[in-house]
């Protein structure tokens, strides 16, 4: 098992935590949902308030290494300000001897945002010389970021070579929850499976069956399987909608199905809304689903970002047990897969 940054002592030390800032934005670059910064709160207060100097980075938005103006962090610094109730500093770079120099100069307590990390190449390649240049701002290194621990990137897997490297307080809340899931879920349980594209999540179908009573997939994906021959291993534990599995939403018919399965449960993982939901008229189906989930007092995860922004359009997110930070990494965890940003904290 990885540390914690509660196995180290951080008073006086400078501390570089890879948080997930990678918020929903329009086209000025305006913040349209602070959720995971919020999230990213509880590791930044417990820095704060136990006298470490605090750098923070992430990334916002796919730029290709190109410096795009509305993906800059600007706008995030503002807010975490807001929500920490005093400013922070915002570098406008993520390395180099400038922003070597704001780090050194640090006082405890002190917040330091660094500039959007995918403004280089270098992030995403995993450039072990990239990670270096980021492992001289600090003498310890957190890594906070669930959603993108599935990734081989230098802040996520290269940083940790060269500090002494933890968990936060986010992360490890995350692979916590995910690992009651896999090893101590209350049965009956359920995993809900929606959205599409089954090559993404075939794998995970058939490893989550293994552990669930019942898988329920949307009509899209029972669509493919049905025109691809894929076979899964229990198939008998999984169902979809009964008919019409091109619709934009599911009947009423499959609704009433569903929700007998859902009403049993004491577990519900939850991850890809059902039908066109971002449209009024056919966001009934995922409704229904979230109200039945909620009936049931099951122990409830939910994952992904078009679900968790369903679930808060809906007004009902706060009703659910954990809403995971990131969608694809909790299907890669659950599927069994790599997790670099893991392994190198090990």
């Amino acid at each position: 098992m990885f540390k914690i940054i509660k196995d180290f002592s951080v008073a006086d030390k400078r501390v570089l935590v890879r948080c997930d800032f990678n918020v929903p934005i329009d086209s000025n670059g305006n913040i349209l949902d602070d959720f995971r910064i919020k999230k990213s709160l509880l590791t930044i207060k417990y820095l704060v308030e136990n006298n470490a100097k605090v750098i923070l980075t992430s990334h916002l938005g796919e730029p290709k290494g190109q410096v795009v103006a509305e993906l800059k962090m600007d706008k995030v610094a503002k807010r975490l300000s807001e929500l920490l109730n005093f400013s922070i500093i915002k570098e406008n770079d993520c390395v180099g001897p400038e922003v070597e120099s704001t780090s050194n100069k640090l006082e405890q307590g002190q917040v330091l945002l660094l500039e959007n990390l995918r403004f280089y190449k270098e992030e995403t390649d995993c450039d072990l010389n990239f990670a270096k240049k980021l492992s001289y701002l600090a003498e310890i290194f957190v890594n906070d970021a669930f959603s993108v621990c599935h990734r081989n990137h230098a802040s996520v897997a290269g940083v940790p070579k060269f500090l002494s490297s933890s968990a936060g307080l986010l992360l490890e809340e995350e692979i916590s929850v995910l690992n009651k899931i896999i090893k101590n879920a209350e049965k009956p349980m359920i995993a809900i499976i929606g959205g599409k594209k089954v090559e993404t999540k075939a794998k995970f179908i058939d490893k989550i069956s293994e552990i669930a009573d019942t898988v329920i997939i949307s009509g899209l994906i029972k669509n493919e399987v049905l025109e691809k021959n894929i076979k899964f291993k229990n198939s008998g534990k999984i169902i979809g909608p009964i008919s019409n599995l091109k619709d934009l939403d599911i009947s009423e018919e499959t609704i009433k199905i569903f929700q007998e399965k859902i009403l049993k449960a004491r577990t519900i993982l939850w991850n890809g809304p059902f039908g066109k939901f971002e449209e009024k008229k056919y966001a009934n189906g995922s409704l229904e689903i979230a109200k039945a989930i909620i009936e049931s007092k099951a122990f409830s995860v939910v994952g992904g970002g078009e679900t968790v922004e369903f679930l808060k359009n809906q007004g009902i997110i706060e009703k659910f047990s954990h809403i995971s930070t990131g969608g694809g990494a909790m299907i890669s965890y659950l599927s069994g897969d790599e997790m670099p940003g893991l392994d190198t904290l090990q």
